[in-house]
């Protein structure tokens, strides 16, 4: 691909991106999952790097820790203990300040290219741009590595290394963790808040770029020949996701697998035994949303 070529699909996706995303959707960003119900679509999701992929992962857990968060039963108070816990661990093992902050910089200077494209809601764009050049703000003035305070509890030090044996988390083995457990509801809420606070600036990052991603291009309506579909991804371009929309009355589900250069979608039949799924051999069709941005 050429220079011209090459500037004209820029072009493209910036003018895409700007009617599509800054001319009238609501700036808040909607919980998501990685895979959602909306209407009669069941989606399916692909992340196409290492960096949108730990998002994901981290956006799945924030959204269970929000369900156990809400329960008032000891069995909510574990649940929210061990989805902490598994946050915990990706934070320890990836340099997400790092990441996010470059991840708002690039979303940032997108959003200043697509400034003067006609449709663009300029009102609306600086009010994203606050909102991002902010949050940056906020990660940047944490100190040292996010999260690292609550893992040097010794309770969560106690829990961690129990949670690995299966059952470790029993009264008699962790004492300490099953005192808490049976503590007033108000203070064990004070502790839930204090120990996730250092996750809310993050977060909201996540929450707003996995938002830009999915909303930066239009779905396509698509047949899948013989259950199958197989596409190239110009590695030229800022590939982040693929999306498959698939009517739920079909009775089928979307395999996903591919990188940067191409890829290709299975659509797979359930087995009613208890066997390995097989491809469906129907024409299926579907929506495919390859997100760019």
């Amino acid at each position: 691909m050429d220079l011209c070529e090459g500037d004209f699909r820029k072009q493209q996706f910036i003018l895409a991106f700007s009617v599509g995303f800054l001319s009238g959707l609501p700036l808040q960003a909607p919980t998501r999952q990685v895979i959602l119900l909306v209407n009669t679509t069941t989606y399916y999701e692909f992340p196409l790097n290492e960096r949108i992929r730990v998002f994901m992962r981290l956006e799945q857990l924030f959204l269970q820790l929000d369900h156990f968060l809400a329960g008032t039963t000891v069995w909510d108070k574990r649940g929210a203990i061990s989805i902490l816990l598994d946050i915990l661990t990706i934070f320890s093992r990836n340099d997400l300040k790092s990441e996010i902050l470059k991840e708002l910089d690039r979303h940032s200077k997108i959003l200043h290219q697509i400034a003067s494209s006609d449709g663009v809601d300029t009102g609306k764009l600086q009010e994203i741009l606050t909102e991002l050049n902010q949050i940056s703000k906020n990660i940047y003035a944490a100190n040292g590595k996010i999260g690292i305070a609550v893992m040097d509890s010794e309770l969560f030090q106690s829990i961690s290394q129990r949670s690995s044996i299966p059952g470790g988390t029993c009264s008699f083995d962790l004492p300490a963790f099953h005192y808490w457990l049976e503590q007033d509801e108000i203070q064990q809420q004070k502790d839930m808040q204090h120990w996730t606070r250092p996750f809310a600036n993050i977060r909201t990052a996540i929450d707003l770029v996995l938002k830009f991603i999915r909303q930066s291009s239009p779905p396509k309506k698509e047949i899948a020949e013989a259950g199958f579909y197989q596409s190239t991804l110009d590695s030229s371009l800022p590939y982040q996701l693929l999306r498959v929309g698939i009517d739920r009355s079909i009775p089928c589900f979307a395999e996903i697998s591919g990188g940067k250069h191409r890829f290709t979608v299975r659509f797979m039949t359930p087995s009613s035994d208890g066997e390995r799924p097989t491809q469906n051999t129907n024409d299926i069709p579907f929506e495919l949303t390859r997100c760019l941005f």
